[in-house]
């Protein structure tokens, strides 16, 4: 026996005969261990599953539970990741989902909640688009890899799904050949709209299976697509079969393989940004791509993946790595070319601004730019601060690559509360090469403004205001101040563990006034 409790093999089936929406397979601990993971993404491109991605993709659940998502097959993954690999959980459970139905079952839906780790596997990546994308399923996920700092992963169809672009198969398969000879094909499916939101890959389309058969035109083909239909400015990364790509929480994403008993390959796939306009020559229905700029139209790192994972890719300025070797790629009249080439030199300023304000409207915040020669420009991030100094991203909006001509931007932020808000405008170019506008402010009233949850609460309350809170107090209903801080923030986090169950005043005071609110506390 692994462990000295008694461990619990579990199969929860449904007869079919009464509507089986999904098939449940447990094994390990059945008592939910609560535990903090570290986080990360395992890309693996297919086949059978690297050992060594996969205890990497284990330890960062730091003994947690594992949770296996998939639309076919059964239980063939736990027995293998939770006794194996040699790498401590406390349980596996596969849930199989045999309709889109499953995907609002209070069961399945908890299971993803309490997850540290979640395994999608391979199959159908249209199956999990249709059955999980605006629905609960894919809101929990999200909320697991943002708020819980859950370590995710999948192989195949299941590392399709994982980057924000992704090629559907909505209409099955395409071949390099067929993609690059009719760029428009019925099956050439690349979809943009929001699913699974993974960091490091928000301007990211993945493929898998790379070599068995060979993927790379059609790869250019998804990122042709996007650049011509969306003008989106997107990046690849493609594996091999039996090769994973394992990216931690500073964008370090190391390549495992067997190289050089085997030729593993891992690819990390941009625009050439050293050119300027680099868009594709001819791309439309029925005509073979050509997307050459010269024989340089991309720059490739490809990376051997070995048994260690010692060689890697820095997702952070997607430029520097270890263990690998530089490549150029383009396709003319449908064929596709590479050969060895330097690493990309990207140091041009994406964009001249010109002019950036805010205004009020009602209560919006209404955002105006003006930019001038933004050539290389992939995006800019909307920021937003309460006092000048610390900012947070909130939106994105993407580059019209507007060239020499001038170009308006507009974005309305709506806006709760009242205080002080200022503004700025981040531009990213290739590479994340980025600069940002002035800072603007505004001001907005609405003195009555005030939120508190949990109430009732067992542990803490979330209080937000619509002005910075100087103070804060917990009094009881004699008049004694049990807690109080003082802050300077329109949000604050109050820890209520320690007091007893009752009934209190949660006391604000802020630049304008001081009132009390009824909370109580409920263990």
């Amino acid at each position: 026996m692994k462990r000295v409790f008694l461990l619990i093999s579990l199969i929860f089936l449904i007869s079919e005969s009464y509507g089986q929406n999904y098939t449940s397979y447990f094994t390990g601990n059945p008592v939910d261990a609560t535990t903090t993971p570290s986080g990360g993404i395992c890309l693996m491109g297919g086949a059978t599953e690297n050992d060594e991605a996969m205890k990497w993709f284990l330890n960062r659940c730091n003994g947690g539970d594992v949770l296996v998502l998939r639309t076919s097959g059964s239980n063939g993954y736990n027995d293998y990741l939770y006794s194996s690999l040699g790498v401590n959980v406390n349980s596996v459970e596969t849930i199989v989902f045999n309709n889109a139905t499953a995907s609002s079952d209070p069961y399945v839906l908890q299971k993803i909640q309490k997850a540290e780790a979640i395994w999608i596997a391979g199959g159908n990546q249209w199956n999990y688009i249709s059955y999980w994308r605006n629905t609960s399923v894919a809101t929990l996920i999200n909320n697991a890899i943002s708020q819980k700092n859950i370590v995710i992963g999948g192989t195949s169809a299941g590392m399709a799904i994982l980057s924000r672009y992704v090629f559907s198969a909505e209409n099955g398969t395409v071949s390099s050949a067929t993609a690059l000879n009719n760029p428009y094909a019925s099956n050439v499916t690349i979809d943009s709209n929001e699913f699974i939101k993974t960091p490091f890959l928000d301007s990211v389309i993945t493929d898998t299976h790379f070599d068995n058969p060979d993927r790379r035109g059609r790869h250019i083909v998804f990122l042709a697509r996007a650049k011509q239909d969306w003008n989106y400015n997107l990046k690849g990364i493609a594996c091999d079969e039996y090769t994973a790509v394992c990216i931690d929480n500073a964008g370090t994403a190391r390549v495992y393989g067997n190289y050089p008993s085997n030729d593993d390959n891992a690819y990390f796939i941009q625009r050439n940004c050293e050119i300027i306009n680099n868009a594709p020559e001819t791309i439309s229905a029925g005509v073979p791509l050509t997307w050459n700029q010269t024989n340089k139209a991309f720059k490739v790192y490809n990376v051997k993946g070995t048994t260690t994972g010692a060689n890697s890719f820095n997702l952070s300025d997607w430029q520097s790595g270890s263990g690998g070797a530089w490549q150029r790629w383009y396709v003319i009249n449908g064929s596709f070319q590479s050969a060895g080439d330097l690493p990309p030199v990207c140091n041009i300023l994406p964009v001249g601004f010109i002019n950036f304000t805010v205004k009020k409207i009602n209560a919006k915040a209404i955002l105006n730019w003006q930019t001038v020669q933004e050539f290389t420009n992939s995006h800019f991030e909307i920021e937003r601060s309460s006092d000048g100094i610390n900012f947070n991203k909130f939106s994105t909006l993407s580059s019209a690559l507007n060239n020499n001509s001038v170009k308006n931007y507009y974005y309305a932020d709506s806006i709760r509360g009242e205080g002080v808000l200022f503004y700025r405008i981040k531009m990213v170019g290739e590479n994340n090469i980025h600069t940002y506008s002035s800072i603007q402010n505004i001001r907005f009233e609405n003195k009555n403004y005030v939120s508190i949850y949990p109430n009732p609460s067992n542990g803490f309350l979330q209080v937000k205001n619509s002005a910075p809170i100087k103070k804060w107090k917990i009094i009881n209903l004699t008049g004694q101040t049990i807690l109080q801080n003082s802050s300077n923030s329109f949000s604050q986090k109050i820890d209520v563990s320690s007091v007893s169950s009752g009934t209190y005043i949660l006391e604000i005071t802020d630049n304008y006034k001081k009132a009390g609110y009824k909370v109580i506390i409920n263990k």
